[in-house]
């Protein structure tokens, strides 16, 4: 099957003519040099080496980069249209980001704000700290198994990819090494992101027993605060809640996650449905199943945080214990690259295993020298998370970018006395 549509989305971010004045900002944090055009010229973006992270955008002065997929007025029209269940699922960044648009301190906890704003508008809930919860135990399972095939020397069930294992939840950073080092790709979790299994959740389990419907009268929202989940989302591989109805005898053919709003596209939506999310009042949705997670999913939105989760998970089965400390500082912080060991004992067997981690965030800065040990087959490591964005998805491309306008020279514009 070839899926719900002939081919992804491309050229998501392109460069606007009339903005761009050839300063090369934006070739300074392109992580895959996709931006072409000498210095002082026009510059473009090659939509074959793209990998739609975004980051062009958010540092351009002149806001010469754009998002051009805006589904905005389409998701406004499905949540008018009362056939059809419209489902948000929203990333734990997005919370922390989405009240700069509404006059709220930045970095202000919006969870319940966010909650009732996209309660008002229509949206059903599904919290994508649910999915990642599920991501960890997959993810988390996938490094146990492979540390007790491994490490341990236990036989192995079925194919379990190669050590070291590469988180697989951001999807600039998958689009990165297919594009980049096909060599790797059995290095990859095959974990989907949290946003592609809370798609699939919400038309399997969702559309049967939460907001009972037909899976394909549900339209599926992530929230993220991405560029690149929009091409994520648009992938074709993505509809396994197609693939499991159709083996229970029901016909049909869509996607897990029909589209995406980024935080920014995200404000933009509420203003048109004249929604003040700083005025709306706070919704829990506590009946509800799929809004509630524990602290692994909320901690993803950071660099460190997949790591740690999966890491507690996995020191938890291995050892029977939790891992003693609240936080493990040494894969948390904004340093480009951090590594740790963690040794455990195994609970079946005895034996002493220590786990050698990394956290790298920023491809264009960080990233080669681990990659180059992987590909050597010399790396130390047997789990190393990567995010395309500095800082992690709290930094992603789908963020805001200052309140008064496209980029930030537009804040000391209006500064002027000429202006």
């Amino acid at each position: 099957m070839k899926g719900f549509q002939q081919q992804e989305l491309t050229s998501i971010i392109q460069i606007d003519r009339s903005s761009c004045k050839g300063c090369d900002s934006c070739k300074a944090f392109c992580p895959t040099s996709a931006i072409t055009g000498k210095y002082g010229a026009v510059h473009s973006v090659d939509s074959e080496k793209c990998i739609s992270c975004g980051q062009c955008l958010v540092n351009c002065p002149f806001g010469a980069p754009k998002d051009m997929v805006d589904p905005v007025d389409k998701v406004i029209t499905k949540l008018k249209d009362g056939r059809v269940t419209v489902v948000a699922t929203t990333a734990p960044a997005v919370r922390v980001a989405i009240g700069e648009a509404f006059g709220m301190e930045p970095g202000t906890l919006a969870t319940e704000k966010l909650y009732g704003a996209l309660k008002q508008a229509g949206f059903k809930l599904l919290d994508t700290n649910f999915a990642a919860d599920q991501c960890i135990m997959e993810e988390g399972s996938e490094l146990i198994a492979k540390i007790r095939h491994y490490v341990l020397g236990e036989a192995a069930q079925h194919h379990l990819g190669a050590l070291p294992q590469f988180t697989s939840c951001c999807p600039a950073w998958v689009r990165y090494a297919e594009l980049n080092y096909p060599q790797i790709l059995d290095n990859l979790s095959s974990a989907k992101s949290p946003m592609m299994m809370a798609g699939a959740l919400a038309k399997t389990y969702g559309a049967a027993k939460v907001w009972p419907t037909s899976p394909e009268n549900m339209y599926v929202v992530g929230i993220m605060p991405c560029t690149a989940k929009k091409f994520e989302a648009s992938r074709p591989e993505f509809a396994s809640a197609a693939t499991y109805w159709r083996k229970q005898g029901q016909a049909g053919n869509y996607p897990d996650v029909d589209t995406v709003l980024t935080t920014r596209d995200l404000a933009r939506l509420l203003k048109k449905m004249n929604i003040d999310l700083a005025a709306v009042p706070e919704f829990t949705d506590q009946d509800n199943p799929l809004a509630r997670y524990s602290g692994a999913g909320t901690i993803f939105g950071n660099t460190g945080g997949v790591m740690e989760a999966a890491l507690r998970t996995a020191y938890f089965v291995i050892t029977g214990q939790e891992l003693a400390v609240l936080e493990f500082a040494p894969v948390r912080g904004l340093s480009g690259f951090k590594a740790a060991s963690v040794t455990m004992k195994d609970a079946k067997t005895g034996k002493e295993v220590t786990l050698n981690v990394a956290v790298v965030h920023g491809i264009k800065e960080n990233l080669t020298p681990v990659i180059d040990q992987v590909v050597a087959g010399k790396s130390p490591y047997q789990f190393i998370e990567v995010m395309n964005c500095p800082g992690g998805c709290v930094n992603g491309g789908g963020q805001p970018i200052n309140p008064m306008g496209t980029s930030w020279l537009d804040k000391y514009k209006a500064m002027l006395p000429w202006s």
